[in-house]
């Protein structure tokens, strides 16, 4: 197995694992995630390349966003990440939230990013006709009545899970979620529901892949189908038996799927290596 470090930088959090040489492939988690979220992709893709897990902007141990949290600040935060990491360019995904942050950056700077994998993501909120206020004020409800996300992120993640997640990935996407606090997580909810990215993604030129669960009920395979018709060039690839958690619900199918696509668009590009000040512990 890789060495994976956890990483305190100047501004953000993240863990990573594999080689400190050429493009790294960077992870952004959803709304309840963390870098914990990516156990199974540093695991099994650090092998070929560095892959980095950031904790979002007032998630984990990152320093708090500065002002309001919208898109396009998230978009400057992940070229921010890339340069606190020491990379000209980065290989970028994103899953749910993180997709759609991705979306974005990719747009805003597209120079930075060599590949683009977008996985259980869509290009707008509420593109089935869901009420941002009444979605914004049910998430926000346990927070209202005092409860921090620790105590109810089994049950949402449960609930947005396909049938055959196992017991373990569950536990593991639970303590991801449990490292946020809830005003960071209020802050995301009211980010979330003013996501349309459908302006920008035409201009989206760099190599695009699409990942989606079979049985995915938030963000279901007609989202997936919207976005890649969106992008010039996307490839979408709808995985088989697997829900909203994607990338460990079927975790061997969306490595493959994420290293294919990689490999097909190698990048030549010669990384900037900046001198990074850090402190390096072992996971916890």
């Amino acid at each position: 197995m890789p060495f994976k470090a956890d990483v305190r930088g100047n501004r953000f959090a993240w863990r990573e694992a594999g080689h400190d040489e050429g493009t790294p492939l960077v992870l952004l988690h959803g709304l309840g995630g963390s870098r914990l979220s990516w156990e199974p992709q540093l695991d099994g893709l650090a092998d070929r390349r560095r892959v980095v897990a950031w904790d979002q902007p007032g998630y984990g141990e990152s320093s708090p966003h500065e002002g309001p949290l919208t898109f396009a600040g998230l978009a400057d935060a992940v070229a921010a990440f890339a340069d606190e990491i020491g990379a000209e360019r980065i290989h970028l995904a994103g899953i749910s939230f993180g997709g759609m942050i991705a979306q974005y950056a990719t747009a805003a700077h597209p120079r930075r990013v060599a590949t683009l994998t977008l996985l259980s993501t869509s290009p707008c909120f509420g593109l089935d006709g869901t009420s941002p206020e009444a979605w914004r004020a049910a998430r926000l409800a346990p927070l209202d009545a005092g409860r921090q996300p620790a105590d109810f992120a089994a049950t949402v993640l449960a609930s947005i899970a396909g049938p055959n997640i196992t017991a373990d990935a569950l536990e593991g996407q639970r303590a991801a979620m449990a490292r946020i606090s809830g005003a960071a997580l209020r802050r995301s909810i009211d980010c979330l529901v003013t996501h349309d990215s459908r302006a920008v993604l035409g201009s989206v030129t760099v190599p695009t892949l699409c990942l989606v669960g079979e049985l995915d009920t938030e963000t279901p395979v007609a989202y997936t189908e919207v976005l890649a018709g969106l992008v010039p060039g996307a490839r979408i690839e709808v995985v088989t038996g697997a829900g909203h958690l994607l990338n460990v619900e079927a975790p061997a199918a969306v490595n493959a799927l994420i290293d294919d696509h990689i490999e097909r668009h190698p990048e030549r590009h010669t990384e900037r290596h900046i001198e990074r000040h850090i402190e390096r512990a072992e996971p916890g």
